[in-house]
């Protein structure tokens, strides 16, 4: 029966934090409970303490940092959003910080460090030891946002003549290897990687076996300045574990793992997702009113302007609609069905772009297929919507009007909704990034312009 219970529980584990854990952690630091707070938080993943601290106010974070901070640990720094991680450091003491951020890799102290002010990075370059504080800062010199800024330099390496054996021999001997890793990489004399070898294949064979023959296919280099966006591509396209980095000369710099790369592919996911909404990509729930507001308001003035072109286009027929009332209540169904499809359209394109499935070899027939689904939907809702408005107004010419507009800005949503990101995206801009604004407009100014413009020359 224990084992049943235990069975279930796992299965209603939805991997949130319980809001009345994070209710009773509140209620301890307010109260003063040092001891409380500590038997509810020691017992939690980093990461699930992380998303505490994120969800809780600047007020109760402060009470929870000032009552436990001291017993903070790397890991929760690493797992803190961008948006609170400046605060949380600035209120550590600085033993404390020192601590917590030796027992970092270096990509997490670079990605810990990378955004913050030059104090923050100096405290937290002064905790570290000279050889961790020159690895990082030498990863610091890579550009933003490459490979080189999300390696780590802890890499376990064998030179390639090496056995099974003596690979077992060394890392049985070494006391300073990485807490993770997947692979032992092979170099040749000059320090460039040939290939690596993964623990379980290398735990498996015999002694005498030479490393160069149990070598992986998947094995690839990765140089440095590579964009991290196509680092996490890679791994996701030929289900890489880890992948060596290698300098302008081919030297083995460091190792990116799985776990980061997965990361960036997350970040990106979610860059696009915000950006097709129209939100900054850099808007946390951690974030305040005024910097919420401030984030935003860019994008509704833009699209405030936008849709002045639709106020403009329903202007030019305003004796059409004055001599047909009707149509004023039959205007927004045109325009927002059309802005739903382009909708539609729009995101499946951009995360085929994103996914490097949408390209100059297939875009012809994606756009073709595109041209035909929106043709379909817009004469299936054509009968529909041109029935309903037929039967409704008592009125055979407003059901084709409204028919055929239906077709009409169905296709213009279908077709924009692919071709304004693949023009940005040929052009080098991020396609999720005014995509959205553009194909609103579109589908709006196009919507209305076919239907007044059909029923002023069907109807008057």
């Amino acid at each position: 029966m224990a084992a049943q219970a235990t069975e279930t529980e796992h299965e209603d584990e939805d991997y949130t934090l319980d809001p009345e854990l994070v209710d009773h952690v509140v209620a301890a630091a307010e109260s003063g409970d040092a001891a409380a707070l500590r038997g509810l938080l020691e017992p939690l993943h980093a990461a699930d303490i992380a998303d505490l601290l994120e969800q809780v106010g600047a007020a109760q974070r402060q009470e929870i940092l000032h009552l436990w901070g001291d017993e903070i640990d790397g890991e929760v720094l690493s797992e803190l959003d961008e948006s609170i991680r400046e605060e949380v450091i600035s209120a550590l003491p600085r033993d404390v910080l020192a601590g917590a951020v030796r027992e970092l890799d270096s990509d997490d102290v670079v990605d810990l460090i990378e955004d913050l002010e030059e104090p923050q990075q100096e405290a937290i370059l002064g905790a570290l030891d000279v050889s961790d504080r020159a690895a990082v800062e030498q990863s610091l010199t890579w550009p933003e946002y490459s490979a080189g800024r999300l390696m780590q330099r802890e890499v376990v390496t064998a030179p390639e003549h090496w056995t099974v054996g003596d690979a077992v021999d060394f890392l049985g001997r070494d006391h300073e290897l990485p807490d993770q890793f997947y692979h032992v990489i092979l170099v040749d004399a000059a320090h460039h990687p040939v290939g690596y070898v993964t623990l379980g294949k290398l735990l498996s064979s015999r002694r005498a076996t030479p490393l160069m023959q149990i070598t992986e296919d998947s094995f690839r280099t990765i140089s440095a300045r590579q964009e991290e966006g196509d680092v996490a591509y890679a791994f996701n396209q030929y289900h890489l574990i880890s992948a060596p980095v290698v300098d302008d000369s081919g030297r083995l710099v460091g190792v990116i793992t799985i776990d980061d790369a997965m990361a960036v592919l997350d970040e990106e996911h979610e860059e696009d997702m915000l950006r097709l909404a129209g939100v900054n990509d850099e808007s946390h729930v951690s974030d305040g009113p005024l910097t919420t507001a401030k984030q935003r308001l860019p994008w509704l003035v833009i699209n405030l302007c936008t849709a002045s072109l639709s106020a403009i286009v329903i202007s030019q027929f305003e004796n059409t609609i004055a001599r047909l009332v009707a149509l004023a209540s039959l205007m927004p169904i045109v325009a927002s069905t059309g802005g739903i499809a382009g909708t539609q359209s729009l995101a499946v394109a951009v995360r085929a772009l994103a996914a490097r499935d949408l390209n100059s070899s297939n875009a012809k027939r994606v756009v073709r297929r595109e041209l035909l689904a929106g043709m379909l939907n817009g004469i299936s809702l054509a009968i529909i919507l041109g029935s309903a408005g037929a039967l409704l107004f008592h009125d055979f010419r407003l059901g084709l009007v409204l028919g055929m507009a239906m077709i009409a800005n169905q296709i213009v949503a279908a077709l924009g909704g692919v071709l304004v990101p693949l023009t940005l995206d040929r052009m080098g801009l991020d396609p999720a990034l005014a995509s959205g604004t553009f194909v609103t407009t579109l589908t709006d100014v196009m919507g209305f312009f076919a239907f007044l413009g059909l029923a002023t020359v069907i109807l008057l």
